[in-house]
């Protein structure tokens, strides 16, 4: 027989665990609402008050679940760029030859920059703005050590699937991609029709030099 005391000092600790899981997820809700805002303005012209008038969310709403405009950032971006990181791993995990998961990595980048331009353009702003604000430093530390993972982990498939190994390091290599993307989109968002091309083609030629 289960012991009363016990099942009393049990219930509290589900019931809060159940309480967080639901403010979590309910945080996660209002930050997917706020992506296309928040990527549409930019950290400096965005708050809570903007993101309200934009969305169906009244600003006592957003108050509640966030402190102020820099927690709901951080929310909005960590939770996009977890997503973003994972969707390479399919290809990785499923090419079996170095030309079909680089001809897969190179869809799912020329996917992310058509379709997502707003919110990578809202990440090297937040990313900007962690030189000068310290409240942004470790989610974005955070963050880009993730994307940095990422890129390795394609990287090092690619060469594996040859008989090789990079020759760069990690942290070479993504300050190398990741460049190259950032001057691309720039060119994207400046209406610039060869941009995704001209990135793609960057990226094939650069894969094997490195893997």
């Amino acid at each position: 027989m289960a012991d009363p005391v016990m099942e009393k000092v049990r219930a509290p600790r589900g019931a809060e665990r159940l309480r967080i899981d639901k403010f979590t997820a309910r945080r996660v809700e209002l930050a997917e609402a706020a992506l296309e805002t928040l990527a549409e303005l930019g950290y400096a012209r965005t708050s809570l008050r903007e993101i309200a008038q934009k969305s169906d969310f009244t600003h006592g709403v957003l108050h509640y679940y966030f402190t102020d405009k820099v927690d709901l950032i951080s929310c909005c971006v960590r939770h996009y760029k977890a997503k973003c990181v994972t969707r390479y791993d399919q290809v990785t995990a499923t090419a079996s030859t170095r030309e079909a998961l680089l001809e897969g990595f190179l869809l799912k980048l020329a996917e992310s920059m058509r379709e997502e331009a707003g919110m990578h353009r809202l990440w090297y702003d937040l990313r900007s703005q962690a030189l000068f604000e310290d409240f942004f430093r470790e989610d974005v530390t955070e963050i880009d050590q993730s994307l940095e993972n990422m890129v390795w982990r394609v990287t090092s498939r690619y060469a594996e699937l040859g008989g090789k190994v990079p020759v760069v390091t990690p942290a070479a290599l993504y300050a190398v991609f990741d460049g190259l993307f950032q001057k691309y989109l720039l060119k994207h968002l400046s209406n610039d029709e060869q941009a995704i091309p001209d990135l793609l083609n960057e990226v094939r030629r650069l894969m094997p030099m490195v893997a």
